[in-house]
């Protein structure tokens, strides 16, 4: 496979235009909550918060929580402060006063991303599952919802028993856009290649006031369902708007996930849209094609410290 490496600064000047009353505007907040994850969080919060800070709309603080099986009753992050939060994160529960105050924050109108495997995250917690439409493990079955997948040009919602949540062999794969007109997607190819990542599969959840903006497959032969399955979604949840990307697997060794040209201009244009309902950012003149993954430099692999 071929993989195209460019350089971020040129890149970012390229990904986001402004007029002159525009780049003068105040950016958007964005506090990424992580800390507990069975991916390589210490890794990824630190690239996508870089991403963020690095474009000219947003400005990225990052919130760790405390780690697995410690007291988590005084981990209370300040969400209205912020225009959006975006997790990475996947680990014990927060306390009933976070979990309320995090309803009432997007209900209001706070934006919500979620990638990878923050979609594993808060198995019984109801709004949670709602705000994401989709999510995997955690004894996911069919209690929590239908599986979700593209079939013969359209969306399938099928309540067959099993269990919600599997990925097959880490692999590049191609990426297909379903609704080429939502702002997060207008002006992206048909198709594109996002590099190596875990391809989720088979996720379940209420899938309420849900559109899939993209799809991916992968064969059966390498752990896949063979089917067409949702790769990025947008979710309306009371006034609050949210971007699922399922995207984004790190590991110590595995950070291209997140290098991704793709999934680097479909979480910022993602972002963008959680907050304003819209989405100003051009792509990117060597955004990924059918044939070849890009790659963004500039995004160092931090240490785990």
């Amino acid at each position: 496979m071929k993989i195209v490496k460019s350089k971020f600064k040129m890149l970012l000047i390229l990904l986001v235009v402004f007029n002159s009353i525009n780049s003068l505007a105040q950016k958007y907040e964005v506090l990424i909550v992580t800390g507990q994850n069975n991916h390589y969080w210490q890794g990824s919060s630190k690239i996508v918060a870089k991403t963020f800070n690095n474009s000219d709309l947003f400005n990225a603080t990052v919130i760790v929580s405390p780690s697995k099986g410690e007291d988590m009753s005084e981990f209370s992050p300040k969400f209205k402060k912020y225009d959006l939060v975006c997790l990475d994160y996947n680990g014990d529960y927060w306390s009933d006063k976070t979990q309320n105050k995090f309803v009432k924050f997007v209900k209001k109108g706070g934006g919500l991303v979620v990638f990878h495997a923050s979609d594993n995250s808060f198995p019984k917690w109801k709004e949670f599952n709602e705000m994401i439409g989709l999510g995997g493990w955690g004894n996911r079955t069919e209690k929590d919802g239908p599986y979700v997948y593209w079939k013969n040009g359209e969306f399938v919602r099928d309540n067959s028993p099993g269990r919600g949540g599997s990925h097959g062999e880490q692999e590049d794969f191609v990426v297909r856009t379903r609704n080429s007109e939502h702002p997060i997607m207008k002006g992206l190819p048909s198709v594109w290649m996002h590099s190596k990542d875990e391809l989720y599969h088979s996720l379940r959840g209420p899938a309420n006031n849900m559109t899939v903006l993209a799809t991916a497959s992968q064969k059966k032969e390498s752990g896949g369902s063979g089917r067409q399955e949702p790769m990025l979604m947008t979710i309306n949840y009371g006034k609050g708007r949210v971007f699922h990307s399922v995207l984004g697997h790190t590991g110590k060794n595995s950070l291209n996930s997140v290098k991704c040209a793709g999934f680097i201009t479909t979480l910022l244009r993602g972002a963008e849209w959680v907050v304003t309902g819209d989405v100003t950012q051009t792509i990117s003149s060597d955004f990924p094609n059918a044939k070849a993954v890009t790659l963004w430099e500039g995004l160092e692999a931090p240490d785990a410290n």
